[in-house]
């Protein structure tokens, strides 16, 4: 026998063979099983997680709305305010006559004339404030 090994038999018997191949039949079988289960488990869950999502997204969008809604509600009453008071300020062409007015007292002060003067001009354009707020 020059380099050359004789074989033996490995030890196997044909029912060996047939009863090592139904066990792992078994097996896979039972995997196979399992991963099913595990599979169907998975996609209930997933159908639960998309229900609660779904939900989510509604209540989502019920705030949203009230949300804006609140929003809209403040900017009218806002606007409404804002319009309501334009009438209550002084335009520049009703303070025109208390402004020359304050003018001419100032520059009498400046070229000689009392305190009493200028006194009596702030106190007229006070009084002049206060009438026109009061009959608001």
């Amino acid at each position: 026998m020059s380099g050359e090994t004789e074989q033996e038999p490995s030890g196997w018997t044909v029912d060996q063979w047939i009863y090592h191949t139904s066990v792992i039949e078994k097996w896979r079988d039972k995997v196979a099983l399992e991963v099913d289960r595990r599979y169907s488990e998975v996609n209930i869950e997933r159908e639960k997680a998309l229900k609660i999502k779904e939900e989510a997204d509604k209540v989502a969008l019920a705030l949203a709305r009230e949300i804006q809604t609140y929003k809209d509600e403040k900017a009218n009453e806002l606007r409404s305010q804002i319009e309501s008071e334009r009438g209550t300020y002084i335009t520049q062409t009703e303070l025109k006559p208390i402004s020359e007015y304050v003018a001419q007292q100032t520059g009498r002060q400046n070229s000689g004339t009392d305190y009493r003067n200028v006194l009596l001009a702030v106190a007229a354009l006070a009084i002049a404030i206060l009438t026109y707020f009061a009959s608001k």
